[in-house]
C-alpha cells in the first residue's frame, strides 16, 4: 500500500514531470474509481498543472481552480508515460483506472492491480470537498501539528484500543499504514497489541520520535526516485515489515508475522514482546 513516504515521492515526481503541462483530456477506464461528478472530468481539459501535493495518503494535482485528487488505496499506483497509443483508453477488467494525457503527448496512468477495486479519483473545486480529507488527523511530518503533546492526547483518547490500530487510523494520524506502523513500533520497542492509553510517558515519547524518524528516513530515501523505483525502495528499507522469518536487524531474533483478513503485521519478539509470540486470535480487535 502506498503510504506517506511513497505518496510524498510520487507528488514530487509528478510535480517535476507535470507542472506547466496542459491537460489534453482525462480518460476514465474504471467508472467505479470516479467518486465525483461535478465538476465533470472534462473540466480538466485545457487546464495547466500548477503543482502537485500530498495530504495524508491523498495525491493532489492543482490545475488552478479545479483539482484532480487520487487515493491510491491498497494497490493503486501512478505510471508515467512519455507517449500513448492514439486510441482512447478502453474500460475493461485490466488494471487501468484513469489516464491523463497532456497536449505534448506525455501523461500518466492511474492503475490498480488488485481484484478488489478501491482506488478513488475525485475532481473537485477544492480538496476540502472530499469527506475523508476533512477528517484526516495531523501529518507526522508537520512539526507544528504533530507535537509530542498532541500525540499523547490522541493516545489517551484512544483508550483501550491497541496501538497498532491507533497508528493506522487516518483520523488520528494522516498517512501512516500497515508497513511504517510496524517499523515504528519495532524502533520504539513496543508490542503492536499494547493498549494506547497504557503507554508510559517514556513509551509515548519513544513511539512519537520513532514514527517521525522512520517516516523522515523513508521520505529521504525515496526523494528524487522515479515512480517506477519507489516500490522496491520501500521494500528494501523496511526494518521488520515484510521480513517474516528473517533475522531482526537489531537483535538477530527471527521476525514473526501475525495474519488477519488480507493483511499481516510483522514484529520481533525479543525487541517488542519480551520474547513471547503473539497469538492471531487477539488481532480480531486490532484494525477497523
Amino acid at each position: 500500500m502506498p503510504e506517506l513516504p511513497e505518496v510524498e515521492a510520487l507528488a514530487g515526481f509528478l510535480g517535476e514531470m507535470a507542472t506547466g503541462r496542459v491537460i489534453k483530456r482525462v480518460e476514465v477506464a474504471s467508472l467505479s474509481a470516479l467518486k465525483t461528478y461535478d465538476p465533470p472530468v472534462d473540466a480538466l481539459a485545457g487546464r495547466t498543472v500548477a503543482g502537485v501535493g500530498r495530504r495524508g495518503k491523498f495525491l493532489l494535482i492543482d490545475t488552478g481552480g479545479v483539482w484532480l485528487v487520487f487515493h491510491l488505496a491498497r494497490s493503486g499506483w501512478v505510471r508515467w508515460k512519455d507517449s500513448f497509443p492514439p486510441g482512447p483508453a478502453k474500460p475493461g477488467r485490466g488494471p487501468l483506472a484513469l489516464r491523463v494525457r497532456f497536449e505534448d503527448g506525455a501523461g500518466f496512468d492511474a492503475t490498480e492491480a488488485a481484484t478488489e477495486k478501491r482506488l478513488a479519483v475525485y475532481v473537485v473545486r477544492d480538496p476540502s470537498e472530499i469527506e475523508h480529507m476533512v477528517t484526516l488527523g495531523p501529518d507526522p511530518l508537520d512539526a507544528s501539528a504533530f507535537t509530542l503533546a498532541a500525540f499523547a492526547d490522541a493516545l489517551h483518547s484512544a483508550g483501550a484500543s491497541q496501538i497498532k490500530g491507533v497508528l493506522t487510523d487516518q483520523r488520528v494520524i494522516a498517512g501512516v499504514g500497515n508497513a511504517y506502523s510496524d517499523d515504528a513500533l519495532h524502533a520504539a520497542r513496543l508490542s503492536p497489541f499494547k493498549q494506547a492509553s497504557k503507554l508510559t510517558a517514556d513509551e509515548v515519547e519513544r513511539l512519537w520520535s520513532s514514527l517521525v524518524a522512520v517516516l523522515t528516513d523513508a521520505v529521504g530515501r525515496s526523494a528524487g526516485l522515479p515512480a517506477s523505483g519507489l516500490k522496491s525502495e520501500k521494500r528494501s528499507g523496511m526494518r521488520v515489515h515484510g521480513r517474516d522469518r528473517e533475522p531482526c536487524p537489531v537483535c538477530g531474533d527471527t521476525i514473526r508475522s501475525v495474519s488477519f483478513a488480507t493483511k499481516s503485521l510483522q514484529y520481533c519478539p525479543t525487541c517488542q514482546t519480551g520474547g513471547k509470540p503473539l497469538a492471531d486470535r487477539r488481532l480480531s480487535r486490532l484494525l477497523k
